[in-house]
């Protein structure tokens, strides 16, 4: 059980870095955002809809991000969510221990 505690809290915490990374770049409302994750990540990550809801909801509740209803392009009503100042050193911070992490992972799986 710790262990999947664990992956999930990984998993979680990787999403938000990449929603937050997403927001960095421009404005997005909720199906975009799963769009540009899947498209971006050449369709190696994808996230349901109900997992990405909750992500928003937790990032907003946290600070990190903001939103205010628009216009899509299509004309339909849609909350658009972009980053804060919060957002933006929590991203920074995110993507620093991520780096590490990944140097971490990439030392052990290269060793024989």
């Amino acid at each position: 059980p710790a262990v999947t505690t664990a992956s999930s809290d990984i998993i979680r915490g990787t999403a938000d870095m990449l929603i937050l990374k997403l927001l960095d770049r421009e404005p997005m409302h909720g199906w975009g955002l799963g769009q540009a994750l899947q498209s971006r990540s050449r369709d190696a990550l994808r996230i349901q809809p109900g997992a990405l809801y909750a992500a928003l909801h937790r990032l907003t509740r946290d600070g990190w991000i903001g939103s205010d209803w628009r216009v899509t392009e299509n004309g339909q009503r849609a909350r658009y969510y972009r980053l804060t100042a919060d957002g933006r050193r929590r991203l920074a911070v995110e993507t620093k221990a991520w780096k590490r992490l990944a140097g971490g992972v990439a030392l052990i799986l290269s060793t024989r």
